[in-house]
Parts: structure tokens; C-alpha cells; sequence
């Protein structure tokens, strides 16, 4: 849950310091009372995606839901026939507003949106900016996606919120559904008809690539050598108007566009093209963004990211976001698209490969998107597309379906068996059907519901049970709370026994009606058909509290029979009795996490640090002076903690 933030304002001055702010506490407070501490800047009350399942949807492709906007200011980018790829098809925010409930019965709980801000009108080499990538005004609204009567201007509609775009995510959250804004930092747009990069701020033209006096741009021609970070950074994508984020004023306006649609009431952020940008730039975008909203989730798109390259992994580890995750993308479409050789191993090299990451639960999963063919333009066999979708939608991270994918869209035009290939703009066909009792519709439907109950899937560890390159066995789990997901790509097979880490017992598959019997915490004689899927569910008791601590530690290394626990000078904590200490759960080799109930010092100020048991010697507690906290009197709140200490006592 994500409890509503907090009204009362704190009398304590919030630009102080945080150990300056600790000190207003001491001075106001005598010691820890019953006296709830409203401060919010001092914790962060962060929003829990883990359980989200994101469905992406190309705004203009998906569902004309008012035909009269159209033609938008230029008729010519509109081709009423949908024969002319590059032009614009009449989708907008209404067609969404009218397939929600289509939407919200499929199992989708977060939306991604193609931008909607204001677009370039124009043809560049054939095609209009249908994507929304092509950004005219960070401030407005794209005309052609809501309403002809409605004003694009933000500041004007910015009191009354009288848009479509307000009325969707009024929409939305009465669905319990959420919102996240595409948007990018990297660039303008490309020379439309001479006007390459003119940016305005709410109508008011600010910036103009050829005429840059106040050094909004860079100006080093485009990216020639992909290998070399610095063109990378500071060069041309594609022969985009490439900003200079070194300029304070370029900084301001993009962070004050992306605060005043936060005020509109969007979830989260998905950010196009980082690695393309230094670090230190999205630090400070992150660290700016956050304090204004705590509670916003944001996720970023390093182009064919993986475990194995460095910088992308740094990237996530350092930059406050998560990231989508190429890697694991490509070995599912290699394992299960084009049905290589190495199979499920595929898989399982990048899997094993997620304690190079902080975060490996909170990375965005796919199987493909607007930038690559469709999963079926590599394998048109509807059997693998859901094998594909089920590990998605089971395994850690958090998944993303592609819009139409759930009704076996695609048009091949062009495509090819490369799992990196892109058969754009047709990967991006318009919507056509709308069915509800497709096979992938239903598996998708039953498997979110499995990620929203089942903590097992969205925060525990995942445990390799069985693997050949045909089959893929594994076991999801957190706490007492288990699932269990059995994967054939290949014939059938019977497997004589299988370790599911159950309680003993009679288990029903989510997938079918078959009932399977686990004794000594194995199924005997496991029959698997030709590619078929089992996914059994086993709740545990549920944590309940006022607040709830989702307590995160990385860069420790256990060995294995040591555990982590969390002491400190609560009774949460064990009052640093060790013995008393919360424990947390093993997740990988770089990262432990738990849930930590919190009702007796719900609203005050506590001290904690991380200890690290050890069988037979004595326990090691980081070298630090405990960390300060002041816990929420309500909600969920997020720990993101390094370890600090070595291995030595």
C-alpha cells in the first residue's frame, strides 16, 4: 500500500542540513515520546512498483477516441487510411480513457505512455513525430491527443485541470491504476523544415539550435564512434538537437516542466536515451525531482543494457533510478524467440549475474518494445510468446507488455531472426482487437494478480530448482510466502522429482485446473507437455503494521549459514539486543532485504545499524555510528543502505 502524505507542514526551516534539521528535533523534543514527528523532508516515503505490472502503449496507435482532433495543427502528418507509417493514425488520451476497463481486467496496473508533450509539426526523412520523442514544448501538451477545445497551455489549465489528460489520471486512480509520464532529457528535435531545436517554455520560444547564443546545445556533429563515451555524451543521436546539460538554465527549465506535470498527479517517470547524458547531471536531476516528490518511482532506458556492460551497471547502481533491462530482454528472445541451442541457460547466465546489481527487483522486464521487433516478427508460435510472458510476469523484476502484444499483434514488414533488429515503424501497428479470452489476454490477467498477492514474486530471491536448455524450473520466495514456476520449451517430459521448496500438500496450478502433490517439499513424477507452463502460489501470512520498513542492504558479502539482522534502540530493533534483532532476507550474493513492522515507534526518531552473524565467531556490526531515522507515522517507507564495514572483527 501507499499511504496519502502527510498535510501537516513542519515549523522547522526546509532548507536546513539534515543533521542541522536532527538538531531542531533534540531542541523541540526531550526525548522519544508518544508525540508524533511530522517531518517529511527527513524520510523518504518512496512509492512500491515492485507489484506493478506497466503496460507501454504507443498513444497514437492504440485507440482514436475523438476523431475530431485528428488532423492536429498540420492535416498533413494525418493519413485517415493508416497506410503511411511515418504519419500520424489518430490515436489520443480519450482512445486510453475508453479501453481502461480493457485494461484494468487484463491485470494492468501502471500505464506507460509514448510523451505528450508538444511535438515539432513536421516531416523529418518521411516521418512526423508519432512517437513523441521529438519535443517542442516540455510545458504543453501535445494538440493532436487531447480535446480541439482544450488549451495545450499548461499554466492555463494548471488550476482548473480541465484536460483530457487530468481527466485520465482522474481515471486511473479510481481504478487503483497508475500513471508514468515518458519524457527526455537528451534531446529536442531534428531540422524539420530548418528549425532544428527550437524549444519554447509554455509558448514562450527560449532556445534555436541554429541561432544558440545562450549555449542551450551542444554543437559536435553525430555520434561516429560508438565506442568512445565521450561522443556518446556530447554528440548527435541521430541528428538531434543534443542539450547542453551543462548550461543551469537548460537544467531549470527541464526540471521545473517535469515538477509542474508531477503537480497533475503522474505515478512515476520513464526517461528515454540516459546513457547519453553524464551521471553526475542525472544525480542531481534524481536528487532535485525526489525532494520534490518522494513518492515517485523512475525508470530508465540505457539502450542494450546488461550485467556485462560496466557503465550501464554503474549507471543504475549510482544515478537514483532504475533501468530497463536489455539483458535479460535479449536472452529471452534468443532462449525463446529465435530457440537457440543454449535455451534457458541463456537466461540463467544473466540471471545469475544480478548481485551486480543494488537493484535487480526493481529492473524493468520485457520482451520487446518500440524499438525492436515484436517478439512474434521473431517466432509467430503463440506457445512461445506466453512461455516469454510467464517469466516476465513470475521472475524478479518488474514487467512490461507492449502494447497489443496480449492479442498477438505484429506485422513483420522487414523483420528479420535477429533478436537485436528493429522493423520500425512496424513494430508499432495500430490496435485491432480487443479480445478478452485470448490465451496470452487470460495468462497475463492470472499472473498479475499473482504479482500483486504473492510477495514471493515482486521482492523475494529466486532460487534455481531445474534446468536444461528445455526446461526451467524455479522457486520464488519471501518469507513463508512461495511460488513455484515450471517452464518447457520442448517436448514432453517427465521429470522424476523436483524441489519446490513447498509445505507438503496438494497445490493448484494458476494456469490450469491440474492440482499437484508435494511431498518432502518435491513433486514426484512431474509431467511437463509440449510448452507448457505451471505456476503454483503459496501465501504466507501477510505483515501488518502502522508503518512498514522495506529495509534494503547491499554490498555485503555472506557466506553461506550468515544472516543479516537490523539492530538499534527501539523495540522493533531488539533495543541493540542481538538476539531481539530484526532479520532480513537473503535475496542474492550482493543484496538482503526485509519487511519491518513498526507500530510502538511509528512517528519517532530511532537509531539503527546492520549486523552480520556469523556461526561460531562473534557477530560483526557495521563501523558506523547508527544511522538516524525518523519513522513515519503511517505507511511504507523505503531503506536503501550500503554496507559499512569490511569482513575483519
Amino acid at each position: 500500500m501507499t499511504s496519502q502524505l502527510p498535510t501537516k507542514k513542519p515549523s522547522i526551516p526546509d532548507k536546513l542540513s539534515q543533521d542541522e534539521a536532527f538538531e531542531k528535533i533534540e531542541e523541540t523534543v526531550e526525548a522519544p515520546t508518544e508525540q508524533d514527528i511530522d517531518l517529511e523532508f527527513l524520510y523518504t516515503r518512496d512509492i512500491e512498483f515492485r507489484q506493478e505490472t506497466i503496460y507501454f502503449i504507443v498513444v497514437d496507435r492504440f485507440y482514436d477516441g475523438d476523431p475530431d482532433n485528428n488532423q492536429g495543427p498540420n492535416p498533413e502528418l494525418y493519413d485517415p487510411e493508416k497506410q503511411e507509417w511515418g504519419k500520424y493514425w489518430g490515436g489520443d488520451l480519450q482512445g486510453v480513457i475508453d479501453q481502461l476497463d480493457y485494461l484494468k481486467n487484463l491485470g494492468v496496473t501502471a500505464l506507460w505512455l509514448t510523451p505528450l508533450f508538444e511535438q515539432v509539426e513536421g516531416l523529418f526523412f518521411e516521418s512526423a513525430a508519432v512517437h513523441g520523442y521529438w519535443t517542442k514544448d516540455f510545458k504543453r501538451l501535445n494538440p493532436r491527443l487531447i480535446g480541439v477545445n482544450e488549451n495545450p497551455s499548461l499554466n492555463e489549465t494548471q488550476e482548473t485541470r480541465d484536460t483530457v489528460f487530468d481527466r485520465l489520471i482522474e481515471e486511473l486512480h479510481k481504478r487503483k491504476m497508475k500513471l508514468i509520464l515518458d519524457m527526455v532529457c537528451n534531446h529536442s528535435s531534428p531540422d524539420v523544415a530548418g528549425l532544428k531545436g527550437e524549444l519554447y517554455d509554455d509558448g514562450v520560444k527560449i532556445a534555436d539550435f541554429h541561432n544558440d547564443e545562450n549555449h542551450w546545445y551542444h554543437h559536435y556533429g553525430e555520434v561516429t564512434n560508438w565506442e568512445d563515451e565521450w561522443q556518446v555524451k556530447n554528440c548527435e543521436l541521430a541528428g538531434l538537437a543534443s542539450f547542453n546539460e551543462n548550461n543551469i538554465n537548460y537544467r531549470t527549465y527541464i526540471k521545473s516542466a517535469i515538477k509542474q506535470w508531477l503537480d497533475r498527479g503522474i505515478d512515476a517517470l520513464r526517461i528515454d536515451t540516459v546513457k547519453h547524458m553524464p551521471i553526475w547531471f542525472w544525480q542531481e536531476f534524481i536528487a532535485d525531482i525526489t525532494t520534490y516528490r518522494p513518492d515517485i518511482f523512475i525508470f530508465g532506458e540505457w539502450i542494450y543494457s546488461s550485467p556485462d556492460d560496466g557503465r550501464s551497471v554503474e549507471f543504475v547502481n549510482n544515478s537514483g533510478m532504475s533501468i530497463l533491462d536489455f539483458g535479460l530482454c535479449i536472452a529471452i528472445r534468443r532462449a525463446l524467440g529465435n530457440c537457440e541451442e543454449g535455451g534457458f541457460y541463456l537466461i540463467k547466465d544473466v540471471l545469475d549475474k544480478d548481485h551486480y546489481y543494488d537493484g535487480a527487483t526493481e529492473l524493468i522486464t520485457f520482451i520487446d518494445n518500440h524499438d525492436m521487433h515484436r517478439f512474434q516478427t521473431l517466432n509467430q508460435n503463440p506457445d512461445d510468446l506466453q512461455l516469454a510472458i510467464a517469466l516476465i510476469m513470475t521472475s524478479r523484476g518488474i514487467p512490461c507488455i507492449y502494447y497489443g502484444t496480449e492479442q498477438y499483434l505484429h506485422n513483420d514488414t522487414n523483420g528479420d531472426p535477429n533478436p537485436y533488429g528493429n522493423n520500425d515503424p512496424y513494430n508499432r501497428p495500430m490496435m485491432e482487437k480487443w479480445d478478452k479470452d485470448s490465451p496470452v489476454y487470460r495468462a497475463i490477467r492470472l499472473l498479475s494478480g499473482v504479482r500483486r498477492f504473492n510477495p514471493a514474486v515482486s521482492m523475494g530471491g529466486q532460487w534455481q530448482k531445474y534446468i536444461t536448455p528445455d526446461i526451467y524450473c524455479y522457486t520464488r520466495r519471501y518469507r513463508d510466502s512461495r511460488v513455484f514456476v515450471a517452464l518447457n520449451r520442448g517436448e514432453n517430459v517427465t521429470l522424476e522429482a523436483v524441489e519446490t521448496g513447498f509445505p507438503d500438500g496438494e497445490h493448484t496450478d494458476i494456469m490450469s485446473p491440474n492440482k499437484y502433490e508435494v511431498q518432502d517439499g518435491k513433486i514426484h513424477n512431474l509431467q511437463l507437455d509440449y510448452k507448457q507452463v505451471i505456476v503454483l502460489s503459496h501465501l504466507g501470512e501477510r505483515l501488518k503494521a502502522q508503518t512498514i520498513i522495506r529495509a534494503q542492504l547491499n554490498g555485503v558479502e555472506t557466506l553461506p549459514g550468515e544472516s543479516i539482522v537490523v539492530i538499534g534502540d527501539c523495540p522493533e530493533l531488539g533495543n541493540w539486543d542481538i538476539a531481539k534483532a530484526y532479520p532480513l532476507e537473503y535475496i542474492n550474493s550482493n543484496t538482503w532485504f526485509g519487511e519491518i513492522p513498526f507500530n510502538e515507534s511509528a512517528g519517532k526518531l530511532i537509531n539503527y545499524k546492520y549486523v552480520l552473524l556469523r556461526e561460531g565467531q562473534s557477530p560483526l556490526r557495521e563501523n558506523i555510528i547508527a544511522r538516524r531515522w525518523v519513522i513515519a507515522s503511517e505507511g511504507i517507507v523505503k531503506w536503501r543502505d550500503k554496507w559499512a564495514s569490511g569482513r575483519e572483527s
